[in-house]
């Protein structure tokens, strides 16, 4: 599968058939079994054993039991197996906490002077996922094919998400503008198409960490924490319908975008004192 699926998703397919491979070694003693010794049972000591490495926490072990479940499903389409083993077996992942920066970390990290030009940088491509929403991989993808003029004279992002090959199209608010005008000529992409030097994922959660932690925001910044930032933040705190943020983040269910919708004590409050006059 590995000219279908991303080099992200086939390295944790790896990681989870290692895992698979070590459990056979450590409880039954052997490296490889026929698929029809594959019961309920085995399921179960399989997630025993990940529960037990000290690396893995419970989201974890649910994403290699979700990979094992997904092969012996395939195995059972095949007619390789009569029973999927796995069938009765029930995922339970952990709610997680969103991180997103709300409207003062926001114009906190957008303002700040670093030393470092590297800093900076990252910091303005961090900013400008904030006002579009983008994904990493997204982001870094970006070229000058990209920007369009939208219905409204405007420039749009015309892209797809690289996830799920969704179509998006997204206005360019003026903070977003400023920071593609800004990179322009730099260095690291003058002479490419590219619209934006972003450097390795890794390499920017890693400058990210050390811009939260020099201004004293007591949060985990990833990349990633920008998209979760635009939705709500950015879009829904400010009145964007939930129908246009799910198109704008490139969703395909509605049901997606609505967990951000839990997360705004503001709107929540906003909403009740609309209702508030309406019961006047």
């Amino acid at each position: 599968m590995d000219k279908v699926l991303k080099y992200g998703t086939m390295k944790n397919y790896t990681t989870t058939e290692n895992y698979l491979k070590d459990f056979l070694k450590a409880q039954h003693h052997t490296s490889d079994v026929y698929l029809k010794q594959i019961d309920y049972q085995f399921t179960l000591g399989f997630e025993s054993y990940l529960r037990a490495l000290p690396s893995l926490q419970n989201n974890g072990v649910m994403k290699h039991m979700e990979r094992f479940k997904k092969l012996m499903r395939l195995a059972e389409d095949l007619d390789w197996i009569e029973k999927n083993p796995t069938k009765r077996f029930k995922l339970r992942f952990d709610q997680v906490d969103m991180v997103y920066l709300n409207k003062a970390e926001l114009e906190k990290i957008t303002n700040e002077e670093f030393e470092k030009p590297v800093l900076t940088i990252n910091r303005d491509i961090f900013v400008f996922a904030c006002y579009t929403g983008l994904a990493y991989s997204d982001a870094k993808a970006l070229n000058k094919n990209n920007l369009q003029i939208g219905v409204d004279g405007n420039k749009w992002i015309y892209t797809r998400r690289s996830k799920t090959n969704t179509a998006v199209r997204i206005p360019l608010l003026k903070e977003a503008e400023r920071i593609l005008q800004k990179y322009k000529t730099h260095p690291k992409i003058d002479g490419s198409e590219k619209l934006l030097p972003v450097y390795s994922n890794q390499k920017t959660n890693q400058y990210l960490k050390e811009i939260a932690k020099g201004l004293k925001i007591r949060k985990q910044l990833s990349f990633h924490t920008a998209r979760h930032t635009f939705a709500t933040t950015v879009t829904l705190a400010n009145g964007v319908p939930m129908e246009t943020v799910s198109k704008l983040l490139g969703h395909t269910k509605l049901s997606t975008t609505q967990i951000y919708a839990r997360v705004i004590d503001s709107k929540i409050s906003n909403d009740m004192d609309d209702l508030r006059d309406r019961l006047k």
